[in-house]
């Protein structure tokens, strides 16, 4: 059995909506919700990588490399965020981003 193209783009549906799920099921915990969105940014990237190979052009593989740095600079800052969160409140609920206005 080949893996056609079909299927590559039902994986990266059946993660993008796993974690748009993830994400409206739970809005408290922080880390949880940096990982579904890069869940998120991980099922389009198969799918631009899919598109690539079966078109015979690289221009999909090389946005998949500036979203995957754009990826990277996220978790940096949300994983600052929690950091931050953490050390004055106790807790990495969202709810308590709101208290660390300055």
């Amino acid at each position: 059995m080949t893996l056609t193209l079909e299927h590559y783009l039902t994986l990266g549906a059946m993660l993008f909506a796993l974690a748009v799920v993830g994400i409206f099921l739970n809005r408290k915990n922080l880390i949880v919700l940096l990982m579904c969105v890069e869940l998120m940014l991980l099922a389009v990237n198969l799918n631009f990588v899919a598109f690539s190979h079966y078109l015979g052009d690289m221009h999909g593989q090389v946005f998949v490399f500036f979203i995957l740095t754009v990826a990277a600079a996220e978790s940096a800052i949300g994983l600052a965020l929690l950091v931050l969160l953490f050390r004055n409140k106790s807790t990495i609920s969202v709810d308590e981003l709101n208290s660390l206005k300055g």
